[in-house]
């Protein structure tokens, strides 16, 4: 039987203990394949966990949940790893894997390096799959068909490496093997970014004299540019502080790209109009190059089939408000299709 551990039982946590637990009750003897321990210094959180059977059982004493652990997954914000780390070294027991699921990697893997044990191996996880929901909203699929980023250390064996991609195989992801820092100025754009635009958003329209009239005009568009406001702000707070310089480059690059919209708007000019039409028309055909990006053939990387169904959020606004007045773009029935589609458009 291998002994699982998961330290932190919040939305992440939990979703690994009950995808877990789903794939090894796929053989119907889950009792002689795997024991999942919980951990969390939230008994509201340890109740649910093991309510929703996420765990089989939990701990509150942190040495006890990892002694006997062959497996231990840190499921905690990244300022709280460090934390985490410096508690459970002298309990873990010799050959213990460590993975986690912070979203910054650099000064994680120095932590592990510098705190735990040469007798175990410390392979640096991120599953890159989320919602602005915590425990609640755990679920079995969470990280199905997601990428699970992972960073081995230097001296990880072979046997550690299979035993966390293992773990990510019986979660349904798509292991991508990098490079700490690498991963790290990827996310910055990719993850932090939007969050902090986000809370841009919502600070700036909420500190507005006509914001209580604002409210009842929101529609689709705002709600999801805001939506990420809605996360954790202590994690992000971490997220900040583990990660600064990658960040801090993503918002001198947005400024200057807003800075330059800006411009184009004040220039009041057909030419700059022009621009503008450009600049929207090349982000319109990046992010339908994003949308149609596939892991393999037929299989997107991004939940966007319903869009490339559908059409556009452009397109179907456009019907929506004037009918038949623009050209109407035929059904995209596969990501074949909707990349023909933006290759002939930019020709």
């Amino acid at each position: 039987m291998q002994r699982v551990t998961i330290i932190g039982l919040g939305l992440i946590g939990s979703s690994i203990g009950l995808g877990l637990r789903r794939w090894a009750t796929k053989d119907g003897n889950r009792d002689s394949v795997l024991h999942i321990t919980g951990f969390d210094l939230d008994l509201e959180h340890q109740n649910y966990s093991k309510k929703i059977k996420a765990v089989d059982n939990t701990e509150w004493d942190l040495s006890r949940a990892v002694t006997d652990a062959d497996l231990v997954v840190l499921a905690v914000p990244p300022l709280a790893t460090r934390e985490v780390m410096e508690s459970i070294a002298p309990h873990l027991k010799a050959g213990a894997v460590v993975t986690d699921t912070t979203s910054t990697k650099a000064d994680v893997m120095g932590w592990a390096k510098e705190l735990l044990p040469s007798t175990v191996s410390f392979i640096g996880g991120h599953p890159m799959a989320g919602k602005t929901l915590s425990v609640e909203g755990a679920e079995a699929d969470l990280f199905k068909d997601a990428t699970w980023c992972v960073v081995p250390q230097v001296n990880a064996d072979e046997a550690a490496v299979q035993t966390v991609l293992g773990m990510v195989n019986a979660l349904g992801a798509e292991p991508l093997f990098i490079d700490a820092v690498e991963h790290d100025a990827y996310v910055a754009g990719i993850s932090h970014l939007p969050f902090l635009m986000s809370v841009a958003l919502m600070r700036s329209v909420s500190r507005d004299a006509g914001w209580r009239d604002m409210k009842y005009l929101s529609a689709g568009g705002f709600r999801d540019a805001s939506r990420l406001a809605a996360g954790s702000p202590e994690m992000h707070r971490d997220i900040c502080a583990t990660n600064r310089g990658a960040i801090l480059r993503w918002i001198d690059t947005v400024i200057e790209e807003l800075d330059h919209q800006r411009a184009l708007i004040a220039s009041a000019s057909p030419e700059a109009d022009e621009a503008l039409l450009a600049n929207f028309t090349e982000a319109r055909d990046a992010r339908a190059d994003w949308a149609t990006t596939e892991r393999r053939e037929g299989q997107l990387v991004q939940q966007t089939q319903s869009e490339l169904n559908q059409g556009s959020v452009s397109d179907q606004m456009s019907q929506m408000l004037f009918g038949g007045m623009f050209r109407r773009r035929p059904r995209m029935d596969s990501p074949a299709d909707r990349k023909s589609a933006v290759r002939k458009d930019r020709q």
